[in-house]
């Protein structure tokens, strides 16, 4: 009876270590899964931050290279301008020389008109 009853015993704790072994599998099982779900979950967002890094990098090149293309054309517009800028102030120059040029001119046509009618004066006045 006792033998039976050590028997009965063991038997039950077998089949509750069994139980308790499969229970064990189980969460492992379900561990392991929960655990790659998460993984895959985080690896998806891990992956889309990884192509928006790399999308925002090549909007990054572009906008150097159009920011550098701008830059350059904005330098060729301001020497433009600049050089506009310096023929203007010379046509100016020229006017005011040629301003200044004819007024000499007339100065002397002036001149030369009092000479030769006091000339024509003078010889008029010893003709007489």
């Amino acid at each position: 009876m006792l033998s039976s009853m050590v028997k009965e015993h063991q038997a039950r704790q077998t089949a509750k270590k069994e139980i308790q072994e499969t229970k064990r599998k189980d969460a492992c099982a379900a561990a392991s899964d929960l655990t790659q779900a998460l993984v895959d979950h985080l690896n998806v967002g891990v992956a889309q931050a990884y192509l928006n890094q790399k999308k925002l990098d090549a909007e990054a090149k572009q906008l150097h290279a159009s920011a550098t293309n701008f830059s350059k054309q904005t330098q060729q517009w301001l020497n433009l301008v600049e050089s506009f800028s310096s023929a203007l102030k010379e046509l100016g120059d020229v006017e005011n020389w040629a301003k200044t040029i004819e007024g000499d001119v007339r100065t002397i046509s002036t001149a030369l008109e009092i000479v030769y009618k006091n000339s024509q004066e003078a010889s008029a006045s010893q003709s007489q």
